[in-house]
């Protein structure tokens, strides 16, 4: 081990410019500014001089020298055992109803569903108008925005609003963020699409649960100082997205907006999900919401070396280069499954599980952490007492990273995959490949897609997906992305959704068909 450790602190010091007396061996690569790609190039330096295999995302599995070193010996690779399920507690949350405004015009659950199965692309370039006031205010804005990624997944129209129909007035609605207005629209429809009037909803336990962390409307209102208005603060909130909601319907449950970066309205199903199963609300409405109103987070994004130059997010191909952004909102109605039995509501899926866990200190602050995501399945499977095997499909994060997208295989593929036969492969795929990153709300618009590929039995295919990510064994991980539509096999029991937030908040829920009983 100490001549692997020699090694590595060498490589590193040559890379950081300093001597290797001065690298400290508990400090993660990245902090020596050791990029993807060095870390890569130096895997394969290693495979060199172990003469073996060296996984490309090692310095991501053990993101220091000392772990390396460690893992490297032999002392810390002990293969994961199985853990045995244990019987589930819940009875699970019913999916009862979906709504959604996402980019190509798709403004209901049945638009989604036929979108999805036809292989659907809604990305296309920034509208013209959309960024045009940036430009003006000065030649270094003109630039920076002229200079940002131009892919997206854009709505039409994310300023129209009927004010009248939710009693708001035209002053108080011309301050309000543009996602608080979409996000009442998209709750509206998906209590009609779960067949419960809103309006009949005043003075119930109903709980609203908010993924939301893009904040450029109340950026931009706050810092006009003179503009401030007594409405400005509460149409600049983010808390109020989910609080607006139940002010004007009157709704008497837990209500909160959540903010776990891209992991946010997954987090909330979450929370909603623990939150009925505790008797806090008997229905909850959760969405996630997402508006690009700034370029200001495409551009770090763009300098953070994260955005897809080609201008497509192609999960676990071999041609995948980045993420695009994209903006919406979806929204679910959840109700505890024995209540939405007894009052004979069609159940798309079932929640029958969920957690959450924290990358802790990987390698730098955005770095994924393989062994947490994989620690993270192990566990939702084991409360949920759902044999790995017995999951067919899972709704990835699936982004689209050179390097991410082989860190959730590895992790997928250890943890549900394995121990497969080789010939039924665990499905995945990623929703990001038709409608680009919807940030806080890509968790659950996730989430929707496997609730319908349950409900009607297939899973939509994986847009862009040519060949396998060259970093990834698929066979080995017995994995298999879905390139087709897909029917599921007649035993299929579980399906699975994750979301990681770039500060290392991630979260998976599991999804059951509903049975007779």
């Amino acid at each position: 081990m100490t001549s692997i450790r020699q090694w590595l602190v060498e490589r590193v010091a040559a890379h950081a410019g300093v001597p290797a007396a001065e690298v400290d061996p508990d400090r993660p690569f990245l902090e020596y500014g050791i990029s993807s790609r060095d870390a890569v190039s130096m895997a394969g330096e290693l495979e060199e001089l172990l003469d073996r295999p060296v996984d490309p995302t090692a310095l991501w599995q053990q993101p220091t020298v000392r772990k390396l070193a460690e893992a490297l010996a032999g002392e810390q690779n002990a293969a994961p055992t199985a853990v045995a399920p244990r019987e589930a507690k819940s009875t699970g949350a019913a999916v009862v109803g979906i709504g959604c405004r996402l980019p190509g015009g798709l403004d209901s659950a049945t638009d989604l569903w036929q979108f999805l199965m036809a292989g659907g692309d809604a990305v296309t370039e920034v509208p013209d108008d959309r960024w045009a006031d940036y430009r003006v205010r000065s030649t270094a804005h003109a630039a920076a925005v002229d200079g940002a990624s131009r892919a997206g997944g854009f709505l039409s129209d994310v300023h129209g609003f009927d004010a009248e129909f939710f009693g708001i007035s035209p002053r108080e609605a011309a301050e309000m963020d543009p996602q608080q207005r979409m996000l009442l629209e998209v709750a509206w429809q998906a209590f009609e699409h779960a067949g419960i009037p809103p309006d009949a909803l005043a003075g119930e336990r109903v709980g609203v649960f908010v993924g939301a962390s893009t904040d450029d409307h109340g950026r931009r209102q706050l810092a006009d100082l003179p503009a401030i208005t007594g409405w400005t603060g509460t149409g600049s909130a983010l808390s109020v997205l989910a609080n607006r909601l139940s002010y004007l319907l009157d709704l008497r449950g837990p209500s909160l907006t959540v903010d776990t970066a891209c992991s946010s309205s997954l987090v909330a199903v979450h929370m909603a999900r623990r939150s009925l199963e505790a008797g806090e609300c008997d229905l909850a409405l959760v969405a996630g919401v997402n508006l690009m109103l700034s370029p200001a987070v495409t551009i770090n994004f763009d300098r953070a070396q994260v955005m897809a130059p080609g201008g497509r997010c192609r999960p676990f191909d071999a041609d995948a280069d980045g993420y695009v952004r994209s903006e919406g909102c979806v929204a679910v109605v959840l109700k505890r499954l024995p209540d939405a039995r007894a009052d004979d509501d069609r159940v798309l899926a079932v929640v029958q599980a969920s957690a959450l866990n924290q990358d802790g200190r990987s390698n730098g602050l955005m770095a994924p952490n393989p062994a947490a995501q994989r620690d993270l399945l192990d566990e939702v499977y084991r409360s949920a007492g759902i044999d790995p095997q017995a999951v067919w499909y899972v709704e990835a994060h699936g982004t689209g990273t050179p390097l991410g997208d082989p860190i959730e295989a590895g992790a997928l593929g250890e943890a549900l995959g394995r121990r497969r036969p080789a010939d039924r492969p665990l499905l995945i795929g990623s929703v990001k490949s038709n409608l680009g990153h919807l940030e806080a709300a890509a968790g659950i618009a996730g989430m929707a897609k496997t609730a319908l590929s349950l409900h009607h039995g297939w899973v939509p295919p994986t847009a862009h997906y040519r060949s396998g990510n060259p970093r990834i064994d698929f066979d080995g991980l017995r994995l298999r992305v879905v390139d087709r539509p897909t029917p599921a096999p007649a035993d299929a029991v579980a399906a699975g959704v994750s979301s990681f937030g770039f500060g290392g908040a991630n979260a998976h829920v599991v999804l059951t068909r509903p049975t007779d009983s």
